[in-house]
């Protein structure tokens, strides 16, 4: 036997406390009996029940205690074996770190942002494989594909512009790289997610997206910032904002989203393109398009059952309780008849 919640076992600590506050409680009422007058003519004068009665009454709600925190506690026993079989598809995110995603148009920031959808989005997954991306000049499998969405998240964690050192926005190699990670020849099953301001790409990203929808890659596009741009902030050691990126001439530099380019690329492999919210709402259609797709097995296992016996004390502590209920509280009064007769005899 096994309990499932065995924490509410501590409960069992507390079953001594009833009988000592019976005690406390009768020793005071007692007491307090004293002070009106002769203890053994109050108690004939009294219909409450004698003290074996009340003895019966509390072990039956200690017994009773006792079963409800073995019910809670989800005793099991009558162990069986289960196929427990996990489908889904392969889904890479790329997650643009070039310096432009550190721009404010959206609050924090837009890589900020874009961590907080990844991370909702592995909230939002059941039985796919998840893999990351990091890009920037280059790009970089972060985290290959994996059912364990909890690792999954400390690498976005590590999300951060200084993880690329290569300056820039390889968009296409991103895609690139993305579509070698799938690790499977078959031609469906995979989705790509490219999240990214979609500014100053770099190399042949027409190319890149058609080499991937060759190999069965869905890419869906996520944009985040504005596309009427913002400047690029420079901080110091403790975050403060000491001015801006600027160019060759010292002008600053504006940044902006490039919605037709990201809308481009989700077409040319029959994706979608969304603009990044705070609230994540694109994330859920992201995954909704995820959903309808079709799946394949990913991994199965045999995992031991255990059958739920938790009924068994609950209906125990039921009974207990309906048996102390009525045991009655009061003396039965005898007919004034039955008295006066014992009074003459």
């Amino acid at each position: 036997m096994r309990f499932a919640a065995s924490d509410f076992l501590w409960l069992l600590l507390g079953l001594p406390l009833l009988p000592a506050l019976f005690v406390a409680w009768r020793r005071r009422r007692l007491r307090l009996l004293q002070m009106f007058g002769d203890l053994p003519l109050l108690r004939r004068l009294s219909s409450e029940a004698g003290l074996e009665r009340q003895i019966v009454r509390l072990t039956l709600l200690v017994l009773a205690a006792l079963f409800l925190i073995l019910a809670l506690a989800r005793p099991q026993w009558g162990a069986k074996a289960e196929q427990v079989i996990r489908r889904g598809v392969d889904v890479i995110v790329a997650v643009d770190t070039s310096p432009s995603m550190l721009a404010e148009d959206v609050k924090p920031n837009r890589l900020a942002q874009a961590r907080a959808a990844v991370l909702q989005l592995l909230d939002l997954l059941r039985g796919d494989r998840i893999g990351l991306v990091a890009f920037s000049g280059a790009a970089d499998v972060t985290c290959p594909l994996t059912l364990d969405y909890a690792a999954a998240g400390l690498f976005v964690d590590v999300l951060d512009t200084d993880l690329i050192p290569v300056r820039g926005t390889a968009i296409a190699e991103a895609i690139r790289v993305a579509t070698a990670a799938f690790e499977s020849s078959e031609r469906r099953y995979k989705v790509l997610i490219l999240i990214t301001d979609g500014e100053d790409h770099e190399g042949d990203v027409e190319a890149a997206a058609r080499a991937a929808a060759s190999e069965g890659v869905v890419i869906h596009a996520v944009g985040i910032g504005s596309p009427s741009g913002e400047p690029i902030p420079l901080r110091n050691a403790r975050g403060d904002v000491t001015g801006y990126k600027e160019d060759g001439e010292h002008r600053k530099v504006t940044t902006r989203l490039d919605e037709t380019a990201l809308a481009g690329i989700a077409a040319a492999t029959g994706g979608r393109y969304f603009r990044s919210t705070p609230e994540g709402l694109e994330l859920h259609r992201v995954y909704e398009e995820i959903a309808r797709m079709d799946q394949r097995t990913l991994s199965g296992r045999l995992q031991t059952a255990f059958e739920e016996r938790y009924q068994i004390p609950l209906a125990v502590a039921v009974l207990l309780l309906i048996a102390e209920a009525a045991i009655p509280d009061r003396r039965r009064e005898r007919p004034a008849g039955e008295a006066a007769g014992e009074e003459a005899a």
